[in-house]
């Protein structure tokens, strides 16, 4: 009996065995993965690899990891970093053999081709993984979940690469149609990438050589240097072998952007500065940074998660930051258990050193997987639509594009570096471009191509045939310039202003827009759809929707309505005499707001009805509806906070954009403000959300510029700045009490009263004084000519006594007439 139950146990014992060891052959991955990157022997990469190997560790990336390390002989030399991570020794091609062309981004692609024809890895795997060197891993990238096919590699967005959409693909590409915009995230099948890889360096030499096609609004390079030559290398090579890309905005994201809502990106790219609150990261500050070997020293570490949580009421936004925070702490801990390794010493105990060894920290960063919302795949442009309703069922959200347009003015500059900061932030979908519109003349000496991308407009201020100067014009000329020569593949439109502040998404199926029913905000001042302007400038009168500001519309439908736009535009411009106020509305009565109405009218002509959604936009200044999350700030009118104020026109002629470190006068601290009064503090909050988020934008800017740190104005700067002190001193609101803005301008003029009378009393003062110093000099001079002249008299006499023979010049004799003239 005994004899059987051991039998028995053994048995049990067996299954367990088999079953645990099952379940663990299952948990293996059916498919070989290999994840590479590409790196050079700098310290610039070394702590990027540092930080990006501590997260593959984190995340549970299946299969090896390899660093492509390019470096030339002399830099191998005193080269410290061989021991960070696995690593494949590539020659460098930074100066390209042939062409002595200096271009370190070619290493990439001439990386794998080296790594493909020499590893043997490379011959013992199924799937390759290709990340860069800033990036931090949250999951594991496993290919085949993700969606990857042999055939159709899955790839990350980048919206940016317009060259796919004009010259430059035809140019670089057999299948221009092909061209995908892609690039971070690649996931691929090994057969594909042996494909890929030469033609992927080919065509990286092929368009770093084509120097004529480097301008920005063709490549969209804001630098315009061929820098991003390698992103097209690879679109284009993959296009001429005929890979097809699953295309994915969700899976990485860079920190500093809010996440859609309900996705779990895996992959953190942190290639652009970003901020949480007052502390702030940019890659580009670390350059030279030896931090990897200066035991101990870690980045400046970011606000806990409790200071975060109190930072944003909003859960999605407050997602960002928490990722931004999640970055920042991965790269040090990284960072920390290198030193380690090192051999450094134990550092001493810091708040900061026990939260990164906490449990809190281990449980925000342990190991994030993808979920179906961020596995939603962009929509494939070679896919043929099925029945509308299977369309309907299964198909992604439509493709978005924001527009807005400027002209080549400091006063516009300011306002695009807020929007594009505020767009970076909000989780707008899709692509924006400026449309700018400048002359010839402007054209040469603007200095901010590089703000946003952006298409060039031909200005019409002052129109080409009547000579009117209407600036407001360019706004539907743009539109429809844009619309004639730029190659869109979006399904909607949002066209915005650009003096305004996205706090959140703007989408057509949030807002229910829809082909023959746009979207817009309420401008119920736009009295002339109620009276006879309506009828004089529409043939549907009723039709007329007092809209504007924020406009989400279908593309079909603007392609048909923006020609109408500017066509009532100048109609309504061209009608002087229904300009008055009690006709338009307009407070100024000079037409200004002529486009407003093209606007309203041409939807009328063509019988377009909108949605209008009062929840979208708001005015700083104005007190908000409970409850109400505004998507869009628009700072067109003053606004104050207490004594403090904001006018966007005060700062029409001030160089915001190119003086270092120049921001607006900050607004009071929102502790300061009466919790009494419910409606005028959450009015405030939002006006100092605004103001506060431009200075935001405007300190990257100059970071991004390389602003020197700590450093001032220059001279000229610091004339500009004199130049605008009166509405600095305005604006920091040294009054005692509040002020309408009415008695604002008297006040202003008045002292501007007394600054003119000062000046022309001193001016007076000074020219008295000149005529009196002018006139004592004259006197003196005077009489010490006179004393000279009769002590000199008997002298001159005596001398000319003795030459008898000696007359003046012509003939006559100085003394002639018997008067005494000095000499």
């Amino acid at each position: 009996m005994s004899e059987h139950l051991v039998l028995l146990v053994l048995l049990l014992v067996s299954l367990s065995i088999d079953h645990v060891w099952g379940a663990k052959i299952s948990h293996k991955p059916p498919w070989r993965i290999h994840t590479l990157f590409s790196v050079e022997c700098q310290n610039y990469f070394d702590w990027q690899t540092v930080g990006l190997m501590q997260s593959y560790r984190k995340a549970k990336q299946p299969g090896p990891i390899t660093r492509l390390l390019s470096c030339t002989d002399e830099e191998k030399k005193n080269y410290r970093g061989m021991h960070l991570a696995p690593t494949f020794e590539v020659p460098s091609m930074s100066r390209h053999p042939k062409t002595g062309d200096w271009y370190p981004a070619i290493n990439k692609p001439a990386g794998v081709v080296h790594w493909l024809k020499h590893s043997k890895e490379a011959e013992n795997v199924d799937w390759v993984v290709i990340l860069d060197a800033d990036m931090i891993i949250r999951g594991p990238i496993i290919p085949w979940e993700l969606g990857a096919e042999k055939g159709r590699p899955v790839a990350a967005y980048y919206g940016y690469l317009r060259g796919c959409d004009n010259i430059l693909a035809q140019l670089h590409t057999k299948h221009p149609e092909l061209c995908d915009k892609v690039g971070g995230l690649l996931a691929m099948h090994i057969d594909d990438l042996r494909k890929l890889a030469p033609m992927w360096l080919s065509k990286t030499e092929e368009v770093r050589e084509d120097t004529a096609h480097w301008t920005t609004n063709i490549t969209g390079d804001i630098y315009g240097k061929g820098w991003i030559s390698e992103m097209y290398g690879y679109s284009f090579g993959a296009a001429e072998v005929g890979l097809r890309h699953k295309i994915n905005d969700y899976l990485m994201i860079y920190p500093g952007y809010v996440p859609r809502e309900g996705t779990e990106p895996i992959l953190l790219h942190y290639g652009l500065p970003f901020s949480v609150g007052n502390w702030s990261f940019n890659k580009l500050a670390h350059h030279e940074d030896d931090i990897v070997y200066d035991c101990n020293r870690l980045f400046p570490e970011p606000p806990y998660p409790r200071e975060v949580r109190m930072m944003q009421i909003d859960a999605n936004q407050k997602r960002g930051l928490f990722l931004s925070v999640e970055c920042m702490n991965t790269l040090n801990e990284g960072l920390l258990l290198q030193h380690a390794a090192n051999g450094c010493p134990k550092p001493a105990w810091s708040k900061y050193l026990s939260f990164l060894k906490s449990k809190t920290f281990a449980e925000l960063t342990k190991p994030k997987f993808v979920n179906p919302a961020t596995l939603e795949m962009m929509e494939d442009k070679d896919i043929v639509q099925q029945h509308d309703d299977d369309a309907a069922a299964g198909r992604p959200h439509p493709k978005i594009h924001t527009v807005f347009s400027t002209e080549c003015t400091s006063y516009f500059d300011w306002q695009t570096v807020g929007l594009m900061h505020s767009f970076r932030t909000s989780g707008q979908p899709g692509n924006i471009t400026r449309l700018l519109s400048c002359n010839d003349e402007d054209l040469k000496q603007y200095k901010g191509h590089d703000l946003a991308p952006t298409h060039y407009v031909p200005s019409m201020s002052r129109h080409p045939l009547t000579g009117d100067w209407y600036p407001a014009i360019n706004k539907p000329a743009g539109v429809l310039h844009w619309l004639n020569h730029a190659n869109i593949d979006a399904e909607y439109i949002v066209i915005l202003d650009a003096d305004m502040i996205l706090r959140g998404s703007i989408t057509p199926w949030e807002f229910k827009a829809a082909r023959g029913r746009p979207v817009s905000t309420p401008y119920d001042y736009l009295i002339g759809c109620d009276n006879e302007l309506a009828k004089l400038h529409t043939s549907h009168p009723e039709a007329c929707d007092k809209v504007g500001g924020v406009i989400i519309m279908h593309i079909d439908d603007l392609r048909q309505f923006a020609i109408l736009w500017l066509h009532k535009t100048e109609e309504v411009r061209a009608d002087r005499a229904h300009y008055s106020r009690n006709i338009t509305g307009d407070v100024y009565e000079s037409g200004w707001i002529s486009e407003m109405y093209g606007y309203s009218f041409g939807a009328a002509e063509l019988n377009l009805r909108h949605r209008i959604e009062k929840d979208i936009l708001i005015y700083p200044g104005y007190v908000p509806e409970p409850g109400v999350k505004y998507r869009v700030f628009h700072y067109g009118l003053l606004f104050r906070v207490g004594n403090w104020s904001f006018d966007k026109a005060d700062w029409r002629e001030v160089d915001m954009i190119n003086r270092c470190w120049t921001e607006f006068p900050n607004p009071p601290d929102p502790s300061t403000l009466d919790d009494s009064a419910v409606d005028a503090r959450e009015r405030d909050l939002l006006s100092i959300e605004c103001i506060t988020t431009l200075n935001e934008a405007l300190r990257l800017h100059h970071e991004r510029r390389n602003c020197p740190i700590g450093g001032s104005l220059s001279s000229s700067e610091d004339n500009a700045a004199n130049e605008t002190g009166g509405v600095l001193s305005r604006k920091l609101g040294d009054f005692n009490e509040t002020l309408t803005s009415r008695n604002n301008q008297m006040s202003s003029n008045s002292e501007k009263d007394g600054m003119l009378s000062s000046f022309k009393f001193w001016v007076i003062v000074l020219w008295a004084f000149s005529g009196l110093g002018f006139s004592v000099f004259i006197f003196l001079v005077y009489s010490g000519h006179k004393r000279r002249g009769t002590r000199m008299k008997h002298h001159r006499s005596r001398r000319r006594s003795l030459y008898p023979g000696y007359t003046e010049v012509n003939g006559r004799d100085r003394h002639s007439r018997g008067v005494d003239v000095p000499l």
